[in-house]
């Protein structure tokens, strides 16, 4: 097919007319990277300067080609992730079940609670824990009213201010290109090891890599010929996470190498802080409302794309035995964002979560929310790996030598995660 030739009768399959369509990516890979991802990687730097640059590009292509397998699996098999994970047994969908639950009461609460630390520090007048119940209000109305084109445009604008202001930050503190380039070269200096595989399999690595295919749907695209698209969509989606990651370890480098800095969303305050004292306000509060931004991204893609994973869900677990998942267009039909499913989960996100804003989060929860996290990752790389070469996805689009090297290699990383996570529950 030519570069000229339409898919649906308006747009091209040049990359001017993919580039026209990207969307979903963005909103994926946005929503996917929080201000404790951002942290973790101005850690890094903060430690070990540019060294670990080669883990971030690494991290990167891994996202990539999952986001590539979700979204692949949606339009070549024409059916949900969690049709899929139906025909691999009752185990898949209920462990996803109890996961999606107690994953966004946790959640939601810590998203309110990032979100409402940028406020906080902009307009003082009101405390983190208001500030936050009001944005994770804000994000329920948005989600509950907004059709996806709304929400897409939004999180577009706000992806611009990350960008902005994340990069812009790593332009003023100076950054080395020449050390750069030169930490291409894999290399593990000691005490590394934990950040590397957090640099590689953290950040923009959640739940929400597994609600892609959900925004495909939702931007009209429903069969095989709109896998170049989602392709192009995909990697400018990842592509801009990494440059996010990029500029923050810059900043840790240049900025605050050889100084200590608090690992989580408070990192980023202190951030700001030494921003004031070295350029003056003008770089500080810049780099709040990208902060703000960062955070709000994360809560709105959340509140929007995990509900649908929740409805498509609750719409499979109460299938009877034996009866088949129909199309993409009859999920539609049930699992629409205005179904009772999705918009109690959004409630299940924001209302219940508040009362962990007033108090320090239950050690038993914050240890099965942690042990099921950990295992998520490794589940959603093993479940695409098998589905995407297995008699259930058409021949033309099964997976082949690269991305079956890509999701074996998540597989592996994210296994080495979760038992250091597990080891660290559970083992000292």
């Amino acid at each position: 097919m030519s570069a000229e030739t339409t898919v649906d009768g308006s747009e091209n399959t040049g990359w001017a007319g993919r580039l026209r369509r990207v969307g979903p990516g963005v909103m994926a890979a946005a929503t996917g990277v929080g201000a404790g991802d951002l942290v973790a990687t101005l850690v890094a730097g903060s430690r070990f300067g540019y060294t670990l640059f080669w883990a971030v590009v690494l991290g990167t292509v891994f996202k990539l080609g999952l986001g590539e397998a979700v979204g692949r699996w949606h339009l070549g098999s024409q059916r949900t992730i969690l049709a899929g994970w139906r025909s691999l047994g009752s185990w898949a969908t209920t462990f996803f079940g109890v996961y999606i639950v107690i994953w966004g009461f946790v959640y939601g609460a810590t998203a309110m609670s990032a979100t409402g630390l940028p406020l906080n520090a902009l307009f003082p007048w009101l405390s983190v824990r208001y500030w936050g119940m009001i944005c994770g209000v804000l994000g329920l109305a948005l989600v509950w009213y907004g059709r996806y084109r709304l929400l897409e445009r939004l999180m577009t604008v706000l992806v611009g201010v990350m960008f902005v202001a994340v990069v812009g930050t790593a332009v003023l503190v100076g950054p080395d290109l020449a050390a750069l380039g030169g930490a291409v070269a894999p290399r593990l200096p000691d005490g590394s090891l934990a950040y590397v595989l957090g640099l590689m399999g953290g950040v923009g690595g959640t739940i929400t890599m597994a609600a892609y295919g959900y925004w495909t749907m939702a931007k009209g695209w429903r069969a095989p010929r709109w896998i170049p698209f989602m392709r192009t969509d995909n990697a400018v989606g990842y592509i801009t996470t990494g440059i996010f990651v990029v500029a923050m370890l810059i900043v840790g480098s240049e900025l605050l190498l050889g100084q200590g800095i608090t690992d989580g969303d408070q990192g980023l305050l202190e951030l700001g802080g030494r921003l004031a004292a070295e350029y003056g306000q003008w770089a500080r509060l810049p780099f709040l409302v990208g902060f703000l931004a960062v955070t709000f991204t994360s809560l709105l893609g959340v509140w929007n794309g995990v509900s649908l994973l929740f409805a498509d869900w609750w719409r499979t677990w109460r299938l009877p035995r034996g009866e088949s998942l129909d199309s993409l267009r009859e999920h539609e039909r049930v699992a629409l964002p205005r179904s009772t499913a999705y918009r109690g989960y959004v409630v299940w996100l924001t209302v219940p979560p508040m009362a962990l804003l007033f108090l320090d989060k239950p050690f038993q929860l914050t240890i099965v929310y942690g042990v099921l996290g950990a295992l998520f990752m490794p589940f959603l790389a093993g479940t695409l790996l098998f589905l995407l070469n297995s008699r259930r996805m058409p021949a033309a689009h099964r997976s082949r030598w690269a991305s079956n090297t890509v999701l074996t290699l998540c597989l592996v990383l994210f296994a080495v995660l979760a038992v250091h996570k597990l080891f660290g529950y559970f083992g000292g």
